[in-house]
């Protein structure tokens, strides 16, 4: 299982990038002169080996990244022939610690896939025999054939896992790859786990051709009751993914899915664009609402548009202008039964513009300069789409930096409702968000929407936060690393992600949580999670109980002991 929403990390780690050139620029740190010198940094010593067994694995490359730039520097180093790999000078701090060698995944001690480890390393500190266990990764091949036998070259095959994303359900990509010409295809580098796998034929030209209707020679178009064609299939062979098994991959595994596929009926959707622009058009995308499936079509001179081959299911369709002055955009959430969609009318709209200033309140005497925070703008909207309002392209347009003044903008942002929160305050640990007005309103407890129009924001961030520090253990009393810490708010601001905090625990089983606004939380240390499943109502029911509740007041600072859960095999 993924603890983390890659999607996700991603977007915070474009703020964490321009934060951080600074300190990459400084990627490796000349020894300094001197015994005293040395003794302010530190160094990491250990071995890399095939997990079961002890068996070195030679060439792994080791990366030791800061976890924020005011921790120094990134470190690389690559494995010996014996499996051993050394990193000196190493500048103290919080580091996050990966290994690749292809062919294989990292896991911790227990056997578990793992994303990293988490290192807390002090000035003169010797880590020596650190033990990094990679396991053989596993394969997903197969060949894919139509209804006669015959290679299907080019269609699409996917190995989704389910994680959570903002606590919603999610399929997500592990691997994909399309058929050869003799409809084979070969998907590596798997980490163990339960998986399922899809197929989604090549395109049907024909179909493609009867919709746009732009054949020098045009085809006869097959009545709608009568057309048939090749639609997603999800093994072991059915055309509902609730219906779909999935496999279980173990280390080293090689597993063989074979497709037949054989055309059934498909549905059809039509529509029209309105209020556009002089001589412009439009591209109409439709995507399933677990973002597996994408088909799409191209609008007609008169503003309607055709889509086929579409199987049942709840998709969002989205028109998006062509060659616009500023980019327009209508979205609409659908769901297919048995039947043709008829009717549907896309109006594209101008996107609106979030403008407001950030005002600090700090209790330190030193003036902190506001344009090293950067602000993320999240969806708002209560609904299980993961194809959401301001998810439409580059996932950076959802950052806005602050400027000196503290002043911010947002351009072009989908009509919506929306949620602020502080992208990456490492320089300033303890800060957050204390208010947030739209339209001279306080929307801290909820969401604000944006129009056509403009939207004005007012911030205020205190660096008062709390923080909460200490140690997770297992049931036999021992120190715990590499789970995952999480502060759950009160009922009221659960449905806010930027009211959570998290952190992993280091090789020594200890964590820290900063920058925490005042009032009520329950704390829960697990040793793995699926992406990010503490968001989801239903799955904090099934741990309410363990939990630790902890009431901290502003600018407090308190020290717990957790008990970490184990890894829950039924989630839901």
């Amino acid at each position: 299982m993924q603890r983390r929403s890659r999607r996700f990390t991603t977007i915070l780690l474009v703020a964490t990038a321009l934060l951080s050139l600074a300190a990459m620029s400084r990627a490796q740190i000349a020894s300094p002169q001197g015994d005293s010198a040395g003794a302010h940094l530190a160094s990491l010593q250990g071995i890399v080996i095939k997990d079961p067994g002890s068996e070195p694995i030679k060439k792994a490359v080791i990366e030791l990244i800061a976890e924020s730039q005011s921790d120094g520097a990134n470190y690389t180093a690559v494995s010996g022939a014996d499996g051993s790999f050394q990193i000196e000078n190493i500048v103290p701090g919080r580091y996050r610690f990966f290994v690749e060698r292809t062919g294989y995944q990292e896991t911790d001690k227990n056997h578990r896939a793992t994303d990293g480890h988490l290192l807390s390393l002090r000035a003169g500190q010797e880590v020596k025999d650190f033990i990094i266990r990679l396991q053989s990764a596993a394969v997903v091949e197969g060949r894919v054939t139509d209804e006669d036998g015959d290679p299907m070259p080019e269609a699409q095959v996917a190995v989704l896992h389910q994680t959570y994303v903002a606590g919603r359900s999610h399929w997500e990509q592990a691997g994909a790859e399309r058929t050869n010409d003799l409809g084979e295809y070969r998907i590596a580098g798997l980490r163990a786990g339960n998986y399922f796998v899809s197929v989604t034929p090549p395109p049907d030209f024909r179909s493609l051709i009867e919709a746009n209707g732009s054949a020098a020679n045009p085809v006869p178009a097959i009545p709608d009751k009568a057309h048939s064609t090749y639609q997603t299939n999800y093994y072991p062979g059915t055309r509902d993914r609730e219906q779909a098994a999935p496999i279980q991959l173990h280390a080293g595994d090689d597993f063989s899915a074979n497709f037949s596929l054989t055309p059934s009926p498909s549905l059809i959707i039509r529509g029209s664009v309105g209020n556009l622009p002089p001589g412009l058009t439009a591209t109409i995308t439709l995507q399933s609402r677990d973002s597996v499936v994408m088909n799409g079509a191209e609008m007609h001179k008169d503003g309607t548009f055709e889509i086929r081959d579409v199987a049942p299911g709840s998709y969002t369709i989205l028109a998006r202008v062509d060659n616009a002055q500023s980019p327009m955009t209508a979205r609409q959430s659908l769901q297919l039964a048995s039947t043709n969609v008829e009717g549907i009318r896309l109006s594209p709209q101008v996107g609106g513009t979030i403008r407001g200033r950030l005002r600090l309140e700090t209790s330190s005497a030193t003036r902190q300069d506001a344009s090293q925070l950067f602000l993320l703008l999240l969806s708002g909207d209560d609904e299980d789409d993961a194809y959401s309002a301001f998810h439409l392209g580059d996932n950076s347009a959802t950052l806005a930096q602050v400027h000196q003044d503290g002043s911010f903008e947002w351009k072009d942002v989908p009509a919506g409702r929306y949620v602020v929160q502080i992208s990456d305050a490492s320089a300033m640990p303890d800060l957050f968000l204390k208010s947030v007005l739209a339209g001279g309103h306080d929307v801290s407890e909820s969401s604000f929407r944006v129009s056509s129009g403009g939207t004005v924001l007012d911030l205020v961030a205190s660096d008062s936060g709390a923080a909460i520090e200490g140690v997770v253990t297992n049931s036999k009393s021992e120190p715990a690393p590499d789970a995952l810490v999480v502060a759950v708010p009160e009922e009221r601001f659960r449905s806010h992600p930027e009211r959570y905090r998290k952190s992993d625990s280091d090789q020594s089983g200890r964590f820290a949580l900063r920058g925490l606004p005042p009032g009520d939380y329950i704390l829960f240390a697990w040793q793995d999670m699926d992406g990010e499943a503490y968001l989801n109502p239903e799955f904090l029911k099934v741990y309410e109980s363990q939990g630790k509740p902890l009431h901290i007041k502003a600018g407090e600072h308190a020290s717990v002991q957790l008990n970490v859960l184990p890894a829950s095999e039924d989630e839901p």
